[in-house]
């Protein structure tokens, strides 16, 4: 007993000896690639988690003369004012109504035009597909909006003129409430189904050829074939990109809805993010706007958590 007990600690020094000695040769074997963490680190560290500091006037009565603890404690004062707010309910509906109604329409929307690619036999004419179907992504949000304004024009644009020859009158659909989620949706898929599509793509060039080949003898059409092969290939990728969306189901970024909305559209377009602008920065209630972020960070926070754990149940798939 006593020998084993004298040895132990012994043991237990190697082991530590052992477990640095593997880390700082893995740093030294890895250095570049540790080094080209630090830039996407510091980014992070400072323009992520470094404001969140700022979290703490959500609790305050803030005011810039004061700095960030000067101003007294009110607690919970802002949230329940936002909660009793006249706008809650309709902020909520609509950032809901949007983010669903780009889940579904926007989210297989990407892995449609994958499968469509993947299925172009002519290196060239895919290559040119894809580059074309992603270019929209990288054009300014002013610039996405401003060609929509442009083709819904009702005196000049494209849809109102094919509407013409049917003999229907012009509709400004710019001013109409009911058109505002389905102009925002729309836009959202033409500018972003190229570049959404280049992950799935990556995920289907990763699917055995041999399942294929395998189906193919077992006389499945190309249709079955993606549906028993294709799709259960990139099916851990999809689960994956459907967590992260459900992460931002309370999130809708103010530049786009503010450019397209005007005050006869507030009652469909008004969304959580621009009432923060409107009222945080417009109105200069700093502390109020806070705590309406915080609010909003907190429910993805917690849908991102619940999704992610109920994949891992069915699916065994999961972020984390």
């Amino acid at each position: 007993m006593k020998g084993n007990v004298t040895n132990t600690p012994k043991i237990v020094i190697k082991r530590k000896e052992i477990t640095s000695q593997c880390i700082i040769s893995a740093l030294k074997r890895d250095k570049y690639l540790w080094l080209m963490l630090v830039l996407p680190i510091l980014y992070y560290g400072i323009f992520c988690y470094g404001p969140m500091y700022g979290l703490v006037i959500a609790f305050e009565k803030y005011s810039p003369y004061r700095g960030m603890l000067g101003g007294p404690w009110v607690g919970l004062k802002w949230f329940n004012e936002f909660f009793q707010s006249i706008f809650f309910l309709r902020l909520i509906k609509n950032t809901l109504l949007i983010n669903i109604y780009n889940l579904i329409f926007g989210f297989p929307a990407p892995i449609l035009l994958a499968l469509f690619i993947n299925e172009i036999n002519l290196k060239w004419f895919k290559k040119t597909a894809q580059t074309i179907s992603y270019l929209p992504h990288f054009i300014s949000t002013v610039i996405v909006v401003g060609i929509t304004v442009n083709f819904l024009s009702p005196s000049s644009g494209i849809v109102n003129v094919f509407l013409g020859m049917f003999g229907i009158q012009p509709i400004n659909f710019m001013i109409m409430p009911q058109w505002f989620r389905t102009i925002y949706v729309t836009s959202s898929i033409w500018q972003e189904i190229g570049w959404g599509s280049i992950i799935y793509l990556a995920a289907l060039s990763g699917v055995d050829p041999q399942l294929y080949e395998a189906a193919e003898v077992d006389g499945a059409s190309k249709f079955q074939q993606k549906i028993h092969v294709t799709i259960p290939g990139i099916m851990p990728t999809i689960v994956i990109m459907l967590i992260l969306s459900m992460g931002n189901m309370l999130s809708i970024g103010a530049e786009k809805v503010l450019l397209l909305y005007n005050p006869l559209t507030y009652e469909t377009g008004d969304v959580i993010s621009t009432y923060i602008y409107r009222v945080g920065i417009g109105n200069s209630e700093f502390s109020f706007g806070t705590a309406v972020g915080l609010f909003q960070s907190i429910i993805n926070f917690i849908l991102i958590i619940l999704v992610n754990k109920i994949s891992r149940k069915l699916s065994e798939t999961s972020l984390w």
